[in-house]
């Protein structure tokens, strides 16, 4: 007669009859349950931490890119009459002509930047003011639709009254520092004021709040201020000059590729890309990826351990049915393979549910996050330390394909052991005492 082939019918069944059997029978259902419990948490949480790090870049890398310009064009730093640096950009219509010839560049404008004092009825807060034309700002992305505003965006650089100047937009954290909303009028205060016989003396200019706008990152939100771009040649002393050109490309994820047709565009100025400014943040996060995902894998590869001890229990409780079945004609491949069905059905079983889990964690995060927050009573989520409004999570297919794989390529690894201790044991020992 010819042998069964591998993993016939027969061998899932005693697989089958070996993984349900009571203690009673010699069984082991109990450490089948915590193998099974066990692998499924560490597979649930290690997608739910993937996909909070998916998350984490995804909203770093999107308020990045949607908050501030994917590359600076600077002029190569000079110094003036006077001795002192000078960067300002005179040609920066031209600049800014040429590089929006370049092929993936959609957008580019001339800016001026400056931090100064921001005060507003006794309350103070430094703030970093950036002068833009209504038209530029309009298609800052996250500016022009953030996840949370007040007042209108077409109110910008719009007349609102003699004394009180034109119409700017501030982040939700400045207004909330200062205490002030749509309507208000704040005082920007700049020591690098009005130039006078006597020297220079502190510029005072007041604005009216046209726009309140919350981009979701604490550190653009709390300290950005926009202001109409011929006010802020005024305001500070840079007439007919820009401090940069910021351009917006297609694809900033592969911004590498626009720097060389930026420079030969653009002639003899300086470029400073997103991954410069942002690049050290974003190391630091994949370096945290790397070693959280290593801990996790550890974290699984204890879970399937059970799985070891479980079978070794099993194998010793059924010596006398591995002698029995290895008397009537089963080969040590066929034991083997018994033994290999058991540990890796657990590892199976227990993997999908730590899939289902985690997929659930991630999908519902918001509700789960709102429970823990109200159960420690407030104040888990500290935006100023962590820099986003919200805790994240972003799943996608290869987190959870790598999850799985890792998962039951330590399952049936693992339980190798065990099934070849079980096909080798000697039939006549098994059944001496029985």
């Amino acid at each position: 007669m010819a042998s069964p082939a591998p993993f016939s019918k027969y061998e899932f069944l005693i697989a089958w009859r070996y993984l349900r059997a009571r203690k009673t029978e010699g069984g082991v259902s109990v450490m089948t349950w915590i193998s099974f419990i066990g692998i499924a948490l560490a597979v649930m949480a290690l997608i739910a931490t993937l996909a909070v790090r998916s998350g984490f870049r995804y909203e770093f890398v999107g308020i990045i890119l949607g908050a501030n310009p994917h590359v600076a064009v600077y002029d190569i730093v000079e110094r003036d009459a006077a001795g002192n640096l000078d960067r300002t950009m005179e040609d920066f219509d031209a600049v800014a002509e040429a590089v929006r010839g370049v092929d993936g560049v959609e957008h580019a404008a001339a800016v001026i930047r400056g931090q100064v004092l921001s005060a507003y009825q006794g309350r103070n807060a430094g703030v970093e003011v950036i002068g833009i034309s209504p038209e530029d700002l309009a298609t800052i992305p996250l500016v022009a639709d953030p996840e949370w505003s007040q007042g209108a965006l077409s109110e910008f650089g719009e007349p609102q009254g003699e004394a009180m100047g034109p119409g700017i937009a501030i982040g939700s954290g400045v207004a909330r520092d200062l205490g002030a909303n749509v309507g208000d009028s704040i005082r920007l205060i700049s020591p690098d004021g009005a130039r006078t016989a006597f020297g220079t003396s502190p510029r005072v200019s007041t604005f009216q709040i046209a726009y309140i706008f919350q981009v979701g990152r604490f550190d653009i939100d709390r300290t950005r201020v926009y202001i109409p771009f011929d006010e802020a040649q005024v305001y500070f002393n840079r007439d007919g000059v820009a401090d940069e050109v910021q351009v917006t490309v297609a694809e900033p994820e592969r911004i590498n590729q626009y720097v060389l047709p930026l420079l030969q565009a653009a002639g003899d100025v300086q470029i400073w890309t997103w991954e410069d400014s942002s690049g050290a943040y974003l190391r630091a996060l994949q370096m945290e990826d790397n070693i959280m995902f290593i801990i996790l894998s550890i974290l699984v590869l204890i879970a399937t351990m059970n799985i070891v001890s479980g079978l070794i229990m099993l194998v010793k409780n059924k010596s006398r049915d591995i002698g029995i079945l290895r008397t009537i004609g089963l080969s040590e491949g066929a034991i083997l393979r018994v033994f290999f069905i058991c540990g890796s059905a657990i590892g199976v079983a227990g993997t999908l549910m730590g899939v289902i889990l985690g997929c659930a964690f991630a999908i519902w995060i918001d509700p789960i996050f709102s429970f823990v927050n109200y159960i420690a009573g407030g104040g888990v989520w500290d935006p100023s330390v962590r820099l986003i409004s919200a805790l994240p999570a972003r799943l996608e297919l290869g987190d959870v394909v790598t999850s799985m794989s890792l998962a039951l390529g330590l399952s049936f690894v693992v339980t190798i052991f065990p099934a070849r201790r079980a096909a080798r044991m000697n039939p006549v020992e098994a059944l001496r005492y029985e």
